[in-house]
């Protein structure tokens, strides 16, 4: 079967998605899928047609990801670090590799996928069930996603890990039950990329930076977290004396829509000084039900964040982001 590099290109996408909620990072899913091409090209005189190569594909990746989750430890958020801190505690920071990474709704989402597929995969990345997919060992956590991301039956699922079908249905029904235990499901309502309403009322908030705006469109358990530091905190009052104390050098920020983890999300830029420009600062994601949010994790690390986004680290006085020039116009 003649099979080109173009071929297997029609499948990045979904591919980086499938790794992305494996590894929980986007840089660790981009080099996975980036070695399972190196893998299939090199393999492409053994493929027979007897599976899909979309299947054939998932398969290199599923023992990529398993060869990358065996030489480190899982990621994770802030909120499962400890208990809510306060304002005045210290700033304790753990590496970028410590830490549950955002994704860019469009490294994964296929353009040629149907809609309902689509809404599919940007329900699969959410934050919370990518954080507790984390929490699954890896053969659960990949039946788990074969089974209910992808589609595939036992026996497909059975094929790729070389186990038998009763075991494949035996990790499912742990991996489903530790789920239900965290109180995720892969379609929770969540906070929709049609919140529109929300999403400028936030954005109106932010740019006058009216604190009691912001705290009033989150719930009352609501939590804020900042990766790379371990400090998060819940609740109104904390979240309003962070933004108007530690925080407050946020005022003025430049804050951009963007679409990432299937989510309303934001990039983030605090000002350098009076004509000055502004620099990078968070990558922004909220989660919530009901029209309301429910947390506001801000990621930190923007070295890394802002280019996978296509987002420059600094901005001129005078100058927008080409690719979010058009929320201003």
């Amino acid at each position: 079967m003649a099979i080109d590099i173009d071929q297997l290109e029609l499948h990045r996408s979904a591919l980086i998605g499938h790794c992305y909620r494996v590894l929980g990072s986007i840089a660790d899913a981009e080099d996975a899928v980036q070695e399972t091409m190196v893998r299939a090209w090199r393999s492409l005189d053994r493929f027979e047609g007897r599976s899909s190569l979309r299947t054939w594909l998932h398969r290199i990746a599923t023992n990529v990801c398993f060869d990358a989750l065996a030489a480190r430890g899982r990621r994770g958020r802030p909120l499962e670090e400890g208990p809510a801190g306060t304002v005045d505690d210290a700033l304790e920071e753990r590496p970028r590799s410590h830490w549950l990474e955002p994704v860019p709704d469009a490294l994964v989402v296929p353009a040629h996928a149907s809609p309902l597929e689509q809404t599919m995969v940007r329900q699969s990345v959410r934050l919370a069930f990518v954080a507790a997919l984390q929490h699954l060992p890896p053969r659960q956590r990949v039946a788990l996603l074969l089974a209910d991301v992808l589609g595939w039956s036992a026996a497909e699922i059975g094929d790729c890990l070389e186990t038998s079908i009763a075991a494949v249905n035996s990790a499912l029904q742990r991996a489903r039950a530790t789920l239900t235990s965290r109180n995720v499901t892969m379609d929770d309502e969540g906070l929709t990329t049609d919140a529109e309403e929300l999403v400028e009322k936030y954005l109106d908030a932010f740019h006058r930076y009216d604190v009691d705006a912001l705290v009033a469109l989150m719930r009352e358990d609501a939590t804020l977290s900042m990766p790379p530091y371990t400090l998060w905190l819940q609740g109104h009052e904390r979240i309003r004396a962070w933004l108007t104390g530690r925080g407050a050098g946020c005022r003025g920020s430049r804050v951009f829509k963007v679409e990432a983890n299937g989510s309303p999300a934001f990039a983030q830029y605090r000002p350098l000084g009076e004509g000055q420009g502004h620099r990078a600062w968070a990558l922004i994601v909220l989660e919530g039900a009901e029209g309301r949010i429910g947390a506001w994790n801000a990621f930190l690390d923007t070295e890394t964040l802002f280019p996978k986004f296509g987002l420059p680290i600094e901005l001129a006085s005078d100058e927008f982001p080409a690719a979010v020039r058009s929320i201003f116009s």
